[in-house]
């Protein structure tokens, strides 16, 4: 089985001028090497193997509060409604996990790399 933090990986870096470098002891993923969109959380804090990302409005709540296996709120950035997900659970959903980590992408990119996912799509 593929490491999650190789499958996040390649999510995260897919996206437009997105980089990583560690952050807090954490591989975390940058949009131009500046904002934060997804950082990868291997037992920081908590028992947990996930990824902390940006999230729209209400999805926090909506996702922790159907699912409190797989969805958490993070320390530290659960209050600015950052989502935590769980990777060590049985049967991670890759393309869900795409879908969040796009959707915290476009959270914190400007809209011009925005419009240039949306080309590529």
């Amino acid at each position: 089985m593929e490491q999650p933090l190789h499958q996040l990986r390649a999510i995260c870096l897919a996206l437009p001028e997105t980089t990583e470098r560690p952050s807090h002891g954490e591989p975390t993923f940058f949009v131009r090497d500046r904002k934060v969109f997804v950082s990868y959380s291997d037992h920081h804090h908590d028992d947990r193997l996930g990824f902390w990302c940006a999230a729209p409005a209400g999805a926090q709540q909506a996702l922790v509060s159907s699912d409190p296996e797989r969805f958490f709120v993070p320390p530290y950035v659960g209050h600015r409604g950052w989502l935590g997900v769980r990777l060590d659970v049985a049967g991670v959903d890759w393309v869900e996990i795409a879908e969040l980590v796009e959707d915290a992408y476009r959270m914190v990119a400007p809209k011009k790399l925005v419009a240039e996912l949306d080309t590529r799509q």
